[in-house]
C-alpha cells in the first residue's frame, strides 16, 4: 500500500473531527441524539449497536450528508455542513451501504473516480489507482463491468475507489457486510494499514469479534445514544452486550489474538 503524504503528516494527538451534542430528527423521532465525541487521526474507531441503534444515521452527520438538527459536527474546526462539495472530497471519503453501480462502467473506471477530486497527475493516478486494485483484490476484474460483479467483488470495487481518494478522514459503513471470511479480513486489515499511515477511520460494523480485532475504539449506540466508548477490552463485557443487543453471550479470550471473543449463548 502506497504511503499517503496526507496521512503521514497528521499528529495522531491532534482532534480532526468533532461531534458536538449532535443529533438528527426526522419528525420528531430522535434516530441518534446527545452525541458527543471526538476522533483523532491514525486511530480505527467501530461503531457497533444493534439494528436501528443510529449507526448509519451518525455515520451520515460525520460525514456531512445529513444536517444535524441538534448540536454540530465539526471538521478540522469547521462545521460539517460549511464545507464546499470537492474541498470536503479531499478530506473525507465515505463507503456507504449501497455501493451499486448501474451503469456500465468498468471496475477500473469506478477505481479510478476516487482520483477526480485531485488535480490531474496520469503517470501518479494510475500508479494510485493499480496499487488500490492490488489491495482490493480485484487487479483480475480490471476491465468487467461492474453490474456483472457479484456483490463482494463490486464491494471491494467501491472500497478500492475509497482508498484511491486518500483523504485523512475514512468513513466505512458496513463494509465487511457482503465480504466472504477471507476478504472481511483483508479489508480491515487495509482499514487498519489505513490508520497506521495516520488517517482517522470510522467503520459501521456488526460483527463485534472483527471490531475486537481491528479497532483501537469501540463506540456502542443504543437507541440513538452513546451506550459505551473505549477499548474492545473495556466495551466489550458480556453484561453491556447482553443489555444492549437483548442476547446471552460469553466473552472469553480469542486463542491467538488476545482479544476478548463474543460467543453467543442459548438462553
Amino acid at each position: 500500500m502506497s504511503t499517503n503524504p496526507t496521512h503521514t503528516a497528521a499528529s495522531a494527538n491532534a482532534t480532526l473531527l468533532v461531534l458536538e451534542n449532535a443529533g438528527y430528527a426526522i419528525e420528531g423521532k430522535a434516530l441518534v441524539e446527545g452525541v458527543s465525541l471526538a476522533f483523532a487521526p491514525g486511530t480505527l474507531t467501530a461503531l457497533v449497536g444493534p439494528n436501528g441503534a443510529g449507526k448509519s444515521t451518525l455515520l451520515g452527520l460525520i460525514a456531512g450528508d445529513l444536517k444535524p438538527t441538534q448540536g454540530q459536527a465539526r471538521l478540522h474546526g469547521r462545521p460539517i455542513g460549511g464545507w464546499r462539495v470537492r474541498e470536503l472530497a479531499l478530506q473525507r471519503s465515505v463507503l456507504p451501504q449501497d455501493h451499486s453501480v448501474r451503469f456500465a462502467f468498468s471496475v477500473r473506471e469506478v477505481v479510478a473516480m476516487g482520483r477526480l477530486p485531485h488535480p490531474p497527475d496520469p503517470e501518479r493516478d494510475e500508479a494510485i489507482v493499480d496499487n488500490a486494485l492490488d489491495t482490493a483484490d480485484i487487479r483480475r476484474l480490471a476491465d468487467r463491468e461492474v453490474p456483472s460483479l457479484s456483490g463482494g467483488e463490486a464491494a471491494r470495487t467501491a472500497f478500492a475507489r475509497v482508498l484511491t481518494q486518500q483523504t485523512p478522514l475514512v468513513l466505512l459503513d458496513e463494509p465487511t457486510a457482503a465480504l466472504d471470511l477471507q476478504h472481511q479480513e483483508s479489508l480491515l486489515r487495509s482499514a487498519r494499514g489505513l490508520a497506521r499511515e495516520g488517517a482517522c477511520v470510522i467503520a459501521v460494523l456488526h460483527d463485534l469479534n472483527l471490531a475486537s480485532a481491528y479497532a483501537d475504539r469501540v463506540v456502542v449506540l443504543s437507541q440513538g445514544r452513546v451506550a459505551a466508548d473505549g477499548t474492545p477490552r473495556e466495551v466489550f463485557t458480556r453484561e453491556r452486550i447482553q443489555s444492549v443487543y437483548r442476547q446471552p453471550v460469553a466473552v472469553i479470550e480469542h486463542p491467538t489474538r488476545g482479544i476478548p471473543l463474543v460467543v453467543t449463548i442459548d438462553p
